[in-house]
């Protein structure tokens, strides 16, 4: 445990403020770049914490396994509900995201934070580089967060 009475957990409404502090300090690109490179990089040393280095496991072994570190059991960043490949492309479908959180329907918030963090398990866990994407949100009328990785050469 990180702190002894308030433990390691903190507010979606102090992390967001700390979003919105930065886009207006930086702007909003510069802010969604430096998240999102945040998140890969927590992404890839909770890769390293779970063992998940280069390992061989199925898509639905790795759902699992990620839904637990970042879902209510672990971090409480977003649901996994489910990764799939469909042809070259990685799709990962979440809820409950902490970048959605508190934001207005039809909001053009991207998931930056944990996108990256999504994206940074999964090149260390496939040990390749892939280039990510949001391509669905809850903010927008889909069902889930999705985002989607193919490998770069």
């Amino acid at each position: 445990m990180l702190r002894p009475t308030l433990e390691d957990f903190s507010s979606i409404v102090c992390f967001k403020s700390a979003i919105i502090g930065m886009e207006d300090a930086l702007g909003e690109k510069a802010t969604a770049i430096a998240l999102t490179r945040a998140g890969r990089l927590r992404g890839k040393h909770l890769a390293e914490e779970l063992g998940l280095v280069g390992s061989k496991l199925s898509f639905d072994e790795l759902t699992c396994i990620i839904g637990l570190a970042l879902g209510k059991e672990g971090t409480r960043l977003c649901i996994v509900e489910q990764i799939i490949q469909d042809g070259n492309v990685i799709k990962v479908y979440t809820k409950e995201t902490l970048c959605s959180a508190d934001e207005p329907e039809g909001s053009e918030r991207k998931c930056t934070y944990t996108l990256g963090a999504v994206w940074g398990v999964l090149e260390q866990t496939l040990n390749k580089r892939l280039q990510g994407k949001h391509t669905e949100s809850v903010l927008r009328g889909s069902t889930h967060d999705v985002f989607e990785f193919t490998e770069m050469n």
